[in-house]
């Protein structure tokens, strides 16, 4: 049911408030995520909670600890029922605490919240949110608590929505209530210019674009799910990405802050093998880069950064793609050049498009650092730079503090 044909007063308050694993992952912390609920319900809002799987490995209801009984298939309609059983233990009991804490809840599984998804087990697409079972107990002061990651067929099968679909169900969820306002809870400060773990003087961005932080999820930052931050992009539904504990972060809109910097954030990913492929013989006829390609292509095989000219094909594979990518590709008459231990680093920020010497800027800044680039890529508002992956963090400081994205901004002299 489309939420135009609700009566508008029915949707007042109604607020989505999503909580990842591993702000689950033991009571002091699902405690802190109870509290939140009970807070938006003092302020008058009307939560719909959407619930990941506690914790993560080697904890055992987590989605990977799940995943661990069965053999590394692909998806299949038995593995999903199995793996949509960690949101339900979450939700019962993320649901019960806030029963003890005096606020009627109720878990729900997501096809019970009415997510509807089309049979691709492991990686299933929401096709529609039918609100009505979530308004239910909404307008009977009851909080839903909703199983994130999963849904079921038309058929009733179910499905899950492959790694971080708790993301991709409170945006669809958000999505359907007309946009309504959506808080991604985390155990992070929210979008942050670069991995605080590798980079001393990371901050919080307090507001980013979509555009954005689909680009930075896609590069490689963990703190919502590249396919979660596409359709909130796509849709242009507003969210924010907050820590849990102190309830700060990130607001992610189409509006932002006028930017200081050309620079907004970094993201890095590690686990890449850089690939030049060229013809064995001196000349070939034109078609081979094809024949590359769809020798990739039928394996199931994702590239990146991929740049095609003269010299031949330069493109990045995870490396665990790597052997099935060579065997498919030595059955061409062609050479192939590696280099394995690679990481990318991807500068990202719209003030960056039509914004003269940025490249120039980033490829001076890891020469003066002695960081060696292995290749490079760029599209609109995102160079991505294939360094080694040893030096992987001495370029992201030296990138970090150029672009002024610490406490203290570097002046260029």
């Amino acid at each position: 049911m489309s939420v135009d044909a609700i009566a508008p007063q029915s949707r007042t308050g109604i607020v989505v408030m999503k909580f990842g694993g591993s702000s689950l992952a033991d009571d002091s912390l699902r405690e802190l995520a109870v509290a939140r609920v009970v807070t938006a319900l003092a302020r008058g809002s009307r939560p719909v909670v959407v619930i990941s799987a506690m914790g993560r490995m080697p904890g055992p209801y987590s989605t990977d600890a799940l995943s661990s009984l069965l053999p590394a298939l692909a998806g299949s309609e038995n593995r999903d029922f199995l793996l949509a059983c960690g949101e339900m233990i979450s939700a019962a009991l993320f649901a019960t605490l806030l029963e003890a804490r005096g606020s009627a809840a109720r878990a729900m599984t997501g096809w019970q919240a009415g997510i509807v998804t089309d049979a691709n087990h492991g990686d299933a697409r929401i096709q529609s949110v039918d609100i009505r079972p979530l308004l239910a107990l909404l307008n009977d002061g009851v909080v839903p608590v909703v199983c994130g990651f999963q849904g079921a067929t038309c058929e009733g099968a179910i499905t899950t929505l492959g790694r971080g679909g708790s993301d991709l169900t409170a945006v669809a969820i958000a999505k359907a209530f007309n946009n309504a306002p959506l808080d991604i809870f985390t155990d992070v400060q929210g979008v942050m210019t670069a991995d605080p773990k590798r980079v001393a003087d990371a901050r919080t961005v307090s507001t980013i674009t979509f555009e954005e932080v689909t680009e930075l999820s896609q590069a490689g930052a963990s703190v919502v799910h590249d396919k979660a931050a596409e359709l909130a992009r796509l849709d242009e539904t507003p969210f924010a990405v907050l820590s849990l504990r102190s309830g700060k972060g990130t607001t992610i809109g189409r509006a932002v802050e006028a930017p200081t910097g050309p620079v907004t954030g970094i993201a890095t990913s590690f686990g890449h093998t850089f690939l030049h492929v060229i013809p064995e013989a001196a000349v070939l006829p034109g078609g081979w880069e094809q024949d590359a390609f769809r020798a990739l292509a039928e394996r199931g095989i994702s590239i990146d950064c991929v740049n095609v000219n003269a010299a031949g094909l330069f493109f990045i594979v995870l490396d665990t793609d790597l052997a099935s990518a060579l065997e498919g590709l030595e059955r061409l008459p062609l050479a192939v050049r590696i280099r394995r231990d690679c990481a990318k680093i991807s500068l990202v920020g719209a003030a960056m498009r039509g914004t003269p010497g940025v490249m120039y800027a980033a490829v001076r800044t890891l020469g003066s650092a002695a960081v060696p680039i292995i290749h490079s890529t760029d599209s609109n508002i995102t160079i991505s730079l294939l360094v080694p992956a040893a030096r992987a963090a001495a370029a992201e400081t030296a990138l970090h503090k150029h672009f002024g994205l610490g406490a203290q901004p570097e002046q260029d002299g």
